[in-house]
This record gives structure tokens, C-alpha cells and sequence, in this order.
């Protein structure tokens, strides 16, 4: 199939992307050192995608030397320059929707709805961060002292470590790595070991066709038990920013803070949110959003609702209805259009869902759907008659299960839904606006939806968590002030007279 362009001239649309058997280290695309390859499957079919000869702390340390070296010419670039690469790679993503969206479904387990979401997400960040080179602001601040001109100059911290989780994986990574390039630092890229090609690899791919000068974005594929803290303590990177668990980013803040330089670290970590279902709420509405921001990518979503907080007076229709509706979501092939329910992103996370399945059922909960694996496949758990002690109200459980649980009234629901470590989404349903907003802002989180499910991440929007959900935000102009940094320059015009 061929393009038409504007010239009137037929063009072929661009060839696929090859050689994700190698990395961008530096000024090449090359081989990692460690002396064995990591074998990327997908979790479907279980086949493998690409052999990855995998990186060690030499490789590392040439990734960050070299945007090091590249770091100083990459920040004098004029804004239009950089907004014009950013620009450009969003329109290369367009051009390569089909690609990138196969990818996602292959590589990570995505439907299809998922994968154009993300896609459509990643994409926006690139449209977004193409703003932000004119978004950097420095300030003239007043003085006391007579003659005192005091300069603010907002300047890029100089080398970014991202470190991206399995789940979206080119979003969460784009999330730091445009905006960190738009304003002028240079990049080195971790991504998860289950996803090395959405994760990094191909975002290096499309900045490269984009015309990103070689050095200034570099990705690492290695494990993590043995390149994971030297990526963090290595003495180049000033920021690291990590999306993922709560553990590892209280060890990554730990490092971050051990390390011969101490670091400033971004991160958004787990969540447990609340999707609170009050008296007056339109059932329909909050039932069709409940199963959207439950189940999207089967669950495995920081964001994702855990716990479904429904009043008393509306209980029981409310866990018909809802139930009903999750066992008739479809299971199976990602890359079919109807596909609700994907596969879980491997048979270690699998494990780890099917054991809290048989603790809620050993703690009491009323199982309301279910079903049993089929390879990396399980089909939506709902539990009713959850308590607020039980593990599966307590613990993120990243997958497609879910409990609901009884309150009456809004104190109670609010209380609910703070008890957790966590704080990063939330939702409240009513038919009076203003009484939803009223309730959220009483919810300990980072954000809040009024009617509406707690899944949005939209990137001129502040996104991030309070308690153990994590630090910073991103999006935005809030993105903008992580990766940036304050100089104060004073300028003495008059000679100043000192006391002695």
C-alpha cells in the first residue's frame, strides 16, 4: 500500500524497524558485553521475538560518558531545534502506528484497545514536550544590597537515568525521556527486561530517525541484579527516574542517596486505588467505568482501581450489575480487536495473582467471577464481602482482580479508602458534582476523578502520588522542574561597601 503526499507524489510507507538484537551505547548501535542473551518472548504465544546479547557496567559506563560528552552541545541547541525533533518523532510515530502498536500487543501482552491507547499516549507526550524548550524560565529576584542584580537561571540538570517498568512500557518511558531531552539533557535508558524493545529500544529507533544526534540518548539492556544499582550509583546521571514497585524505588531512593554524588530521584511507584461509589451515583455510569478502569491491560496498572468502595444503599445492585458485566469480557488473543482480557506479562506475576485468588477465598470473600488459567491467561476475579483488613483490600494486586467493598456513608467511605500505604489515583461517583469533589480532596492521593475511573494520565497534567506511591510529578510544567535546576547569579553593578 502506498502514501499519497501533498506534492501529489506516491510514497512507500517506511520499512520496518530491524536489529533490536543490538543497543544504542554511545555514537552505536552494538552488542552488549555481558557474553549471554536474554530471549524477549511474547507472552501469548510464548515465542520469541528477539535474542538480545545483554549489557554489563562497561557498556554502562560508556552509555553515561557519552551523554556526558554529549550533554553540553545537546543544551546549546536552540529551542526551535530540539522542538523540532520532538516534533518530527511524533509524526514518524504516526507513520509507524501499526508498528508500534504490534509491538505493544506482542511484546507486552496488550490488547489491542490498550495498544493504541498507549500508543496515543506516548505520542501526545512528544507533542507535549515539543513545548516545553519554551517553557524554561529563569527570573530577576529584588534586593537589599544596593546595586545587587540577582539572576535565577533555570538550566537542565545534565545526564537523566530512566529506569521504565513491563506495563506501558513506551509511555512510562517517553514520560521522562522527552521532556528530559526537550530541555536539554541527555538520556540512558533501563527498561524492564520483559520489554526492552518498547520499553527503550524502539524509542531510540524513532528519536534516531527524528535526527537526534548520536550520545544524546542511549539504552541499556541488562539485568537487573547486575547493572540495576550501578545504574543508579554511577557518578554521571543527576536525576534517576523510576516508575515501578514501591520496594525497589525505596531501594533505588536509598542509592540514590549512598552514591559518591548524592541524586535527586522521580518516582512513581505502587498503588492501591479507591474507586469510591457513593449513595446518589448513577449506577450505569459507575458500573461502565468500574469495569473499564479495572480491567484495562488485565489490571497491571499502577493507577488501576484495587478497591471498589460502594455504599450500603446501593450495594447489592451495584455487585450484580458489575459482576455480570466482568464475566462477559472476552478473553484471549491480544491482537484481536474484541480481546478485553490479555495475557498476564509472564508466569512469575501469574503465580503471584493465583496466590492471592486462594487467600481471599481462604479469608472469606464471596468470589462473584473467576475462572481458571489457561497458560498466561486468567479471566477477571471479582470478590465481594471484602473487609478493609483483607490482603486483597491491603496489597496491590496488578492484575484482573478486584474486591467491593460495603460502607455506609461518606465518612466511612473515605476512611476506607486512606487505609492504605498507598495514595497515587482515586475515583468518586455521585450525581452532585461538587459533593465529589468535596470527598475527593478528604482522599490522601495524588489525584482524584470525579465520575470518572482512576486510569488518566494526560501530559500536561500533574501525575503522581502521595505516602508510598511515590515522589515528585510528572507532566507538564511539574516534569519540567525535575529535570531542571536553579542558578542564582548575582551581578554587583556599584561597588559594595562591607563592614570591614
Amino acid at each position: 500500500m502506498t502514501q499519497t503526499v501533498a506534492s501529489g507524489v506516491s510514497t512507500a510507507p517506511p520499512g520496518p524497524y530491524v536489529a533490536f538484537d543490538r543497543m544504542p551505547i554511545g555514537n552505536s548501535w552494538r552488542a552488549g558485553r555481558i557474553g549471554r542473551a536474554a530471549e524477549d518472548r511474547d507472552p501469548y504465544t510464548g515465542d520469541i521475538l528477539v535474542s538480545i546479547p545483554l549489557a554489563n557496567e562497561q557498556d554502562l559506563n560508556e552509555a553515561y560518558q557519552a551523554a556526558a560528552d554529549a550533554q553540553p552541545k545537546w543544551a546549546a541547541t536552540l529551542p526551535g531545534e530540539r522542538a523540532a525533533i520532538l516534533r518530527r518523532a511524533a509524526d514518524i510515530m504516526e507513520a509507524r502506528k501499526e508498528e508500534i502498536v504490534g509491538w505493544l500487543i506482542r511484546e507486552s501482552g496488550s490488547t489491542r484497545l490498550k495498544a493504541n491507547v498507549e500508543w496515543g499516549s506516548a505520542r501526545a507526550i512528544m507533542l507535549e514536550a515539543a513545548s516545553a524548550p519554551y517553557k524554561v524560565q529563569g527570573r530577576i529576584l529584588p534586593s537589599d544590597i544596593p546595586g545587587k542584580e540577582n539572576r535565577v537561571y533555570r538550566r537542565p540538570v545534565g545526564v537523566v537515568g530512566v529506569i521504565s517498568p513491563w506495563n506501558f512500557p513506551m509511555h512510562l518511558s517517553n514520560r521522562s525521556v522527552a521532556p528530559a531531552l526537550a530541555v536539554g539533557n541527555t538520556v540512558v535508558i533501563k527498561p524492564a527486561s520483559d520489554t526492552p524493545v518498547t520499553g527503550g529500544l524502539l524509542l531510540a529507533k524513532i528519536f534516531e530517525e527524528a535526527g537526534l544526534p548520536p550520545g544524546v540518548l542511549s539504552v541499556v539492556v541488562g539485568p537487573g541484579n547486575l547493572i540495576g544499582d550501578a545504574f543508579v550509583l554511577h557518578p554521571v546521571p543527576r536525576v534517576i527516574s523510576f516508575t515501578g514497585s514501591t520496594p525497589v524505588g525505596r531501594h533505588i531512593a536509598e542509592l540514590a542517596a549512598k552514591g559518591p554524588l548524592i541524586k535527586r530521584v522521580a518516582l512513581e511507584l505502587g498503588g492501591n486505588s479507591p474507586f469510591i461509589i457513593l449513595d446518589d451515583a448513577d449506577l450505569d455510569l459507575a458500573v461502565n467505568a468500574a469495569v473499564f478502569g479495572k480491567f484495562l491491560h488485565q489490571g497491571q496498572i499502577c493507577m488501576i482501581t484495587n478497591r471498589l468502595i460502594v455504599d450500603a444503599k446501593i450495594y447489592d445492585p451495584f455487585v450484580e450489575r458489575f459482576s455480570s458485566r466482568v464475566r462477559g469480557l472476552k478473553v484471549g488473543d491480544p491482537g484481536n480487536a474484541d480481546t478485553a482480557i490479555g495475557p498476564i506479562i509472564n508466569q512469575s506475576q501469574l503465580q503471584g495473582l493465583i496466590k492471592h485468588i486462594a487467600t481471599a477465598r481462604s479469608e472469606g470473600a464471596r468470589q462473584t467471577a473467576g475462572g481458571d488459567p489457561q497458560g498466561c491467561l486468567l479471566p477477571p476475579h471479582v470478590f465481594a464481602d471484602v473487609t478493609p483488613r483483607m490482603r486483597i483490600a491491603q496489597e496491590e494486586m496488578f492484575g484482573p482482580v478486584v474486591s467491593v467493598i460495603k460502607v455506609s456513608g461518606e465518612e466511612e467511605a473515605i476512611r476506607v479508602a486512606n487505609d492504605t500505604e498507598y495514595g497515587l489515583s482515586s475515583a468518586v461517583f455521585t450525581r452532585n458534582v461538587e459533593r465529589g469533589v468535596r470527598v475527593g480532596l478528604q482522599v490522601m492521593a495524588g489525584m482524584t476523578h470525579v465520575n470518572d475511573q482512576p486510569v488518566n494520565d494526560l501530559p500536561n497534567c500533574p501525575f503522581g502520588g502521595e505516602k508510598n506511591s511515590g515522589l515528585g510529578r510528572f507532566g507538564g510544567d511539574w516534569i519540567i522542574e525535575e529535570f531542571t535546576t536553579d542558578h542564582w547569579v548575582s551581578v554587583q553593578h556599584q561597588p559594595r561597601q562591607y563592614p570591614f
